[in-house]
């Protein structure tokens, strides 16, 4: 395949995005409407928009239409027809125009929406800066980040679930509200912030010299209410519509010096700065994300349960705000969404009250989740507690220990050599690329599907395709420019029998029939393994950073009954964080107990897989030099050969 020129005109990429059904009627699904108001705010035009829906007759029906821009171009296809790539994945999703690269789940897509706008016209500012300082809004994962599950999973979920039941008298306000609520009421940190805190001191000493003379010229003059508001409505709203290039004239200049009794004022003794927009002053991505939902939700609180309305008072305070942005007014009217001033904000400012709390229960949860655990002493008394239970780390034979792919002969694009990789270092990686492919190369058919998880640049995946042209091999990877420097070295090397997918592992849900995963850092190991076991395939799964496992919303450690029975969250934390110790540069008997810590952490997971009818061993890599991380997993379910629920072709016909 002859590698394409970027700078060539290319057919616009198709973005697809769901349509579901609401009481036997088409409706358009929270994603799906932000999508379309990032669309519609961006004024992007560079993709071919599909809206996908699983009824035939949705065409005839006239409901969701009012909510789709008339600006855009929209066919309807039905999920059965979708792009292979396409339908292993959760939606909305853009396809690019090879049909092997794909990228999926809201987060990933929209930030892919605004470098396309930015892409067309350099000149669109506003849109670049709703990706966000040093461009990370909502880049990092769901699973990994508290902030991006709350926007683009959580409150979407929580404001749905309540518009299918909007009139139940049981439902309270949903804790991921509470929770945006709470980190709106919390100082603003941005950076250099010191001048603007510097401009609001000035700004409330003004106020206050104002009232003061206010006050002897009339003292019956009613001071309840701030003559210039001091808080986000003021200074911060003004210094948030200047970076957008609006009406900057009122806004405080910032290369005006302050008067020398506000320079001298210490840092800590500066005023705080509030929330105009969700991440702080500017408007984002994360603004985009929440509006709909917000919208949506308000709306149906005025409808049913107006007096829910004055426990979200900074919520409320945000949504007038983000109408001020100037395009919001606009891209919100072509999505059918009359934004508006709730009834609870039309008597005066909201009054700050404090919000609902979460359920003991859930609150419990939350923070089981997320405590950092604290560690005292070492391994020993664990390690001893479950050898007194009978539980000891045991590692089957490798079953080839002297395989290796004939590297020499390979097209230098199989090579894992990117970048500046040093010759040692290049080394051990085949090493590693030996085990795993040795691995699957005596599990794989004819017709596989075989899926790199947390592929990286596909050292991994570019090997298997090129070694096995008769399966079909899918990398997916949560970071674009590592993916991107996949899809290049396939290019050089032609293949056909590879797809590309950027998104969070567990938003592939297609079928496949092994699954394989080389150094996947801590809980990413386990979402392997239970993607695995969902599809019914096997997996080859090396483990990494064993100290970043902790209790996730999916994944609660011990794993398996017996080490549950046996050892506390607490004691198998020890047992993760000491099986970190394991690089060579360390002591002999601190590494060999390292390596019997790994041994045990992968037991109890080989453990739990086997409760799912699945075969597991662990073994070490050869030569067990090839890594400090040298351990491997293969598990097969049932005791076949291959496993799976089936696959699909994903080679472009």
């Amino acid at each position: 395949m002859t590698q394409t020129d970027p700078h060539e005109e290319q057919q616009p990429e198709c973005l697809y995005l769901e349509l579901s059904s609401q009481n036997e009627q088409p409706s358009v699904p929270l994603h799906t409407s932000i999508s379309l108001f990032l669309l519609s705010y961006c004024e992007c035009t560079s993709f071919k928009v599909f809206l996908v829906s699983a009824k035939p007759d949705t065409q005839s029906s006239q409901s969701w239409k009012s909510q789709v821009p008339k600006s855009l171009a929209v066919s309807m296809v039905h999920v059965k027809d979708l792009p292979v790539l396409v339908r292993g994945c959760r939606l909305p999703a853009v396809l690019d125009e090879t049909g092997r690269y794909c990228r999926a789940g809201l987060a990933v897509v929209l930030r892919h929406i605004i470098d396309r706008t930015c892409e067309a016209d350099p000149r669109r500012k506003d849109a670049a800066s709703l990706l966000g300082f040093k461009k990370t809004c909502l880049k990092a994962c769901a699973e990994v980040s508290q902030w991006t599950r709350l926007c683009e999973l959580s409150i979407p979920s929580a404001v749905e679930a309540h518009l299918r039941q909007p009139t139940n008298p049981s439902l309270h306000l949903p804790s991921a509200l509470l929770n945006l609520e709470k980190t709106l009421g919390e100082p603003v940190k941005v950076h250099n912030d010191d001048k603007i805190r510097r401009q609001k001191l000035q700004q409330q000493k003004k106020n206050q010299k104002k009232i003061s003379q206010d006050l002897q010229e009339d003292q019956g003059t009613d001071i309840t209410q701030p003559q210039d508001s001091q808080s986000a409505g003021g200074l911060e709203l003004r210094a948030a519509l200047a970076k957008l290039n609006v009406d900057s004239g009122a806004v405080p200049s910032t290369t005006t010096r302050e008067s020398s009794d506000i320079r001298k004022v210490k840092t800590t003794e500066l005023p705080q700065l509030e929330h105009v927009f969700a991440e702080g002053l500017y408007f984002t991505l994360t603004d985009v994300v929440l509006l709909p939902c917000i919208h949506q939700y308000l709306r149906s609180l005025q409808s049913h349960n107006a007096s829910m309305l004055s426990q979200l008072p900074l919520l409320l305070r945000w949504y007038l705000q983000v109408q001020e942005v100037p395009g919001v007014p606009r891209a919100a009217q072509a999505c059918g969404m009359a934004l508006s001033t709730p009834k609870a904000l039309t008597t005066g400012p909201p009054t700050i009250a404090k919000a609902q709390q979460p359920s003991q229960a859930k609150q419990e949860s939350l923070e089981t989740t997320t405590k950092e655990v604290h560690f005292v002493g070492g391994p020993r008394p664990t390690m001893t507690k479950l050898k007194e239970s009978g539980i000891q780390a045991v590692f089957s034979p490798h079953p080839c220990p002297s395989w290796t792919l004939p590297w020499d002969s390979l097209p230098e694009a199989v090579n894992p050599t990117e970048g500046k990789m040093s010759d040692v270092r290049a080394a051990r990686k085949r090493q590693q690329l030996n085990n795993l492919v040795a691995m699957v190369t005596e599990l794989a058919r004819p017709g596989d599907t075989v899926v790199d998880f947390c592929s990286g640049g596909g050292h991994v995946g570019i090997v298997l395709a090129h070694t096995l042209p008769d399966c079909q091999v899918i990398l997916i990877e949560n970071k674009e420019e590592s993916l991107v420097r996949g899809k290049v070295r396939s290019a050089e090397l032609g293949l056909t029998n590879i797809g590309f997918i950027h998104a969070n592992l567990d938003y592939f849900t297609g079928p496949f029939h092994i699954g394989v995963a080389l150094h996947a850092c801590g809980v990413a190991t386990d979402m392997v393994v239970e993607q695995c076991i969902q599809a019914g395939a096997t997996f080859v799964v090396s483990p990494c950073c064993y100290g970043f496992i902790q209790n996730t919303l999916k994944f609660t450690f011990p794993r398996s009954k017996r080490f549950l029975e046996t050892l506390s969250y607490k004691e198998h934390m020890i047992l993760c964080r000491f099986a970190d110790q394991t690089a060579v540069q360390l002591p002999s008997e601190r590494r060999l107990i390292g390596k019997q810590c790994m041994g045990l952490v992968d037991l109890d997971r080989s453990w739990a897989a086997e409760t799912h009818g699945y075969s597991v061993r662990v073994m070490t890599m050869e030569p067990d030099s090839c890594s400090p991380k040298n351990n491997m997993l293969v598990g097969v379910a049932g005791g076949g050969a291959g496993g799976g629920a089936g696959g699909d072709n994903y080679a472009t016909q």
